[in-house]
């Protein structure tokens, strides 16, 4: 079993509240809307606990088949300022991956500055740690368009 390694910092500015971009990154249900890498992918929440000490469930992947298994510890919960967890993938019973993430939300002008950083520890190889990072990036490209959507609608 190999334990490759690696980090990465992600920054978006989006144009909601600290109070209501907190909202929409922790609720379950707001986090089916967005939490997918593509339109291909789904994110289904199975389970949600948001507590210091709390447990998610969800599955993603394909539309069709959302098989991919995500267990999420919630470590530290800071409304509307900042949130640590865990998230561990697990593929046909095996995990393959962990990663530590923190959120920083800080109120701008314009909205919520975004300061994301995750360290993932891969059991299944490098070609992991890339698709860690290719789904945050995917997912928060979604977070933004979603973001857009809500303050249209307000």
């Amino acid at each position: 079993m190999t334990s490759d390694t690696a980090t990465f910092d992600l920054h978006r500015i989006l144009p909601l509240t600290p109070e209501k971009l907190w909202h929409v990154m922790t609720d379950a249900k707001q986090r089916e809307k967005w939490g997918a890498p593509d339109d291909a992918t789904v994110l289904v929440v199975d389970s949600s606990d948001l507590r210091e000490g709390g447990q998610d469930r969800h599955r993603c992947g394909p539309t069709d088949a959302p098989d991919f298994l995500v267990d999420t510890r919630w470590y530290h919960l800071s409304a509307p300022t900042r949130a640590v967890f865990t998230e561990t993938l697990i593929l046909g019973g095996d995990p393959a991956f962990t990663s530590l993430v923190t959120y920083a939300l800080t109120p701008t002008e314009d909205g919520t500055a975004l300061d994301i950083s995750v360290a993932t520890s891969s059991f299944s190889g490098p070609d992991a740690l890339r698709e860690v990072e290719g789904g945050w990036t995917g997912a928060l490209n979604k977070l933004k368009a979603y973001a857009e959507q809500l303050l249209v609608r307000h």
